[in-house]
């Protein structure tokens, strides 16, 4: 069975975009085509990691969010707040400064997204006794499980099927919201979110029918609002003490951050970041070449949530405040005494559902089928140059010869076969360029000295 198609919060700005070929370069599923000189994004194949919009020199990609205003839909508006966002910050501005701004921006309650980490922690650590087959993998990031449904189906079964902190805290926060008399239509549960796929995660979310959470908000906004408020406080010096929410205890604080679930969980535990480097991990382990780890946490980020492409500040700096901003709370509870009180309640209901595969890399539905579309693909591959140039709109070779057993581009997209069908006369100049226009846009080979690196690159009229 497969589910609905994904929600995507990646896009493409047609009008900046200048088909460089950086993006297609550099995703991990080879989602994205270069068409009428722009790039397009397979919506089934992506995964929204960010390594697009990372890798873009114009800055063609961009995030489709929730208007901030959708907020005040709600009577009872919660900002849950990961614990990144408090890491961009200056250690001069303290937590209590940011969470007075969030409730003068507009927000009713101020919740922090991994006061439910400690909860969560013992219920992997418990679920993991279980499991047979080993290692278990993290459901944590968003991206990192949409990328085993695509690429790595067999294992899913591995995939620990909890809730991440932004789920388990919005449930918790809307019960105990809801035991203090608020109905629950008037309560509207917003994430600042540090990347993509958590947006994603929110509007199509995989093993559950709907989402706890009621909007996404891009931390690189709120953090600018907050930010541009607390320094014409400290400006004039008028500095409010602002709000205290209960503390985190260390390991919640950096849970987070590249080892914050591997450091509790039992047996040999490996923490992997950044989606290329676990890619390389799973095919070894799909491969049967990783043996004795029993449990993987893998994230699609490096240095995980601290270097999402919605965190603005830099991924090394925000790991280190979190790390003393740890240092700071040792000896605090890793289960707050709310959370406690809420203990049965929470262990039934921190499961997700059943996580179905979306082997779309496949070539076919029908195994005999893609075998026998595989044989074309490798005899394809005998014809084409393997040079991996990308001039075809397809980000190698097999990606070319795989597109055209689908269906979807013919052979003489490469500019190789031009050449050879042109010696041959099987070809005219003319067609070959049309065929290139068809790819790269018109006009793409005209002198233009005012592309990016040309002679005239300054003189671009904004």
């Amino acid at each position: 069975m497969v589910e609905s198609g994904f929600y995507h919060a990646l896009k493409v700005d047609g009008d900046k975009c200048f088909g460089c070929t950086h993006c297609m370069n550099v995703c991990p599923t080879a989602a994205i085509r270069i068409r009428d000189g722009v790039a397009t994004i397979r919506p089934d194949w992506c995964v929204d990691c960010g390594e697009c919009m990372r890798a873009c020199p114009v800055d063609a990609f961009y995030v489709e969010q929730d208007d901030f205003d959708k907020i005040f839909q709600y009577k009872c508006r919660v900002a849950l707040v990961p614990a990144v966002l408090i890491g961009q910050f200056p250690e001069k501005v303290t937590e209590a400064e940011i969470f007075s701004v969030m409730r003068e921006l507009g927000f009713t309650h101020v919740f922090q997204t991994e006061h439910t980490a400690g909860i969560i922690s013992r219920s992997m650590v418990e679920t993991a006794r279980e499991m047979e087959d080993k290692p278990v993998i993290s459901s944590f990031c968003p991206a990192i499980v949409r990328l085993i449904q695509i690429k790595f189906p067999s294992l899913l079964d591995q995939v620990m099927r909890i809730k991440p902190p932004i789920d388990a805290s919005a449930v918790y926060f809307r019960k105990r919201l809801e035991d203090e008399g608020i109905h629950p239509d008037d309560i509207g549960i917003f994430y600042i979110t540090p990347c993509a796929a958590k947006i994603a995660a929110v509007k199509s979310p995989v093993g559950e029918e709907q989402s706890p959470i009621d909007g996404v908000i891009n931390m690189q906004f709120i953090y600018n609002k907050i930010y541009k408020r607390i320094k014409s406080r400290h400006e004039t010096s008028s500095i409010s003490p602002g709000e205290m929410l209960p503390l985190l205890s260390p390991g919640s604080i950096k849970y987070s951050l590249t080892g914050g679930e591997a450091s509790r969980m039992e047996g040999r535990c490996l923490a992997i970041d950044e989606i290329h480097n676990v890619i390389e991990f799973l095919e070894k382990l799909e491969h049967d070449e990783i043996e004795g780890v029993d449990f993987l946490e893998l994230r699609a980020c490096d240095q995980s949530c601290a270097g999402g492409v919605l965190v603005g500040g830099n991924r090394f700096l925000t790991t280190e405040r979190l790390n003393k901003r740890a240092g700071r709370f040792e000896g605090v509870a890793d289960i707050p005494g709310d959370i406690k009180a809420y203990t049965h309640f929470m262990s039934n209901n921190l499961d997700i559902g059943l996580l179905e595969p979306r082997s779309m890399m496949a070539l076919d539905e029908d195994m005999g089928e893609a075998m026998r579309k595989m044989q074309q693909v490798r005899h394809l591959m005998c014809f084409l140059p393997g040079i991996d140039c990308a001039a075809c709109g397809a980000p190698n070779c097999q990606s070319l010869a795989e597109d055209i057993v689908r269906r979807e581009a013919q052979l003489s997209a490469c500019v190789f076969i031009q050449r050879m069908m042109e010696k041959h006369s099987k070809l005219s100049g003319e067609h070959a360029l049309k065929i290139i226009e068809k790819i790269w846009g018109k006009n793409r080979l005209d002198k233009d000295c005012k592309k990016k690196g040309a002679a005239d690159e300054a003189n671009i009229e904004e």
